[in-house]
């Protein structure tokens, strides 16, 4: 069986293809040869290995579920953000409120610096009205109770009192290194 198809009319074309295919063949056998066994295991090994990550993580073949698992988390960051506006929102409501309390107060005291008045005295009330509401919820601590951390009579600068540690100044003159 002929591959040119022809005869002697054919010509030098299936010669060339002839030969070029035994070329091919005997490349390719050669390279089989050497390397046959280790091109086998190779494919087997990473056969091997695509059953096992298939096995291992079947959801990354489904759309279905990778579909869900973004609805899902597309979902979770919406509400995320929702929270994070609402405590916005909050935020900003307290800072209006801190501010409308800043004006007044400034208000207070331009009306007694007005009227002539000390306008400390004004402040501190204020500030003594805010303190009274915020520690009627907190007990105050007594500070009669406490003890002194060190007696009365210590000092750092003259040495005494301190315990075994005391700071001597260096010799005075040039070093004895020679």
């Amino acid at each position: 069986m002929e591959l040119g198809g022809g005869g002697a009319a054919a010509g030098p074309g299936p010669a060339l293809g002839r030969s070029g295919l035994e070329a091919l063949q005997q490349t390719v056998g050669s390279v089989l040869s050497s390397y046959g066994w280790y091109i086998l295991l190779a494919a087997v090994a990473v056969y091997v290995l695509v059953q096992k990550l298939c096995k291992l993580f079947p959801h990354f073949l489904e759309p279905d579920v990778v579909v869900r698992r973004q609805e899902a988390l597309a979902a979770a960051r919406l509400r995320m953000q929702e929270e994070l506006n609402a405590q916005a929102e909050r935020y900003k409501e307290k800072q209006r409120q801190l501010e409308e309390e800043k004006r007044r107060q400034k208000i207070a005291m331009w009306e007694s610096m007005q009227e002539g008045k000390s306008y400390k005295g004004n402040l501190k009330l204020n500030q003594q009205e805010v303190e009274s509401g915020a520690s009627a919820s907190t007990v105050p601590k007594s500070k009669a109770n406490k003890k002194p951390l060190r007696g009365g009579g210590y000092n750092p600068l003259s040495g005494e009192g301190g315990g075994t540690c005391s700071w001597r100044p260096g010799r005075r003159g040039p070093s004895a290194g020679g």
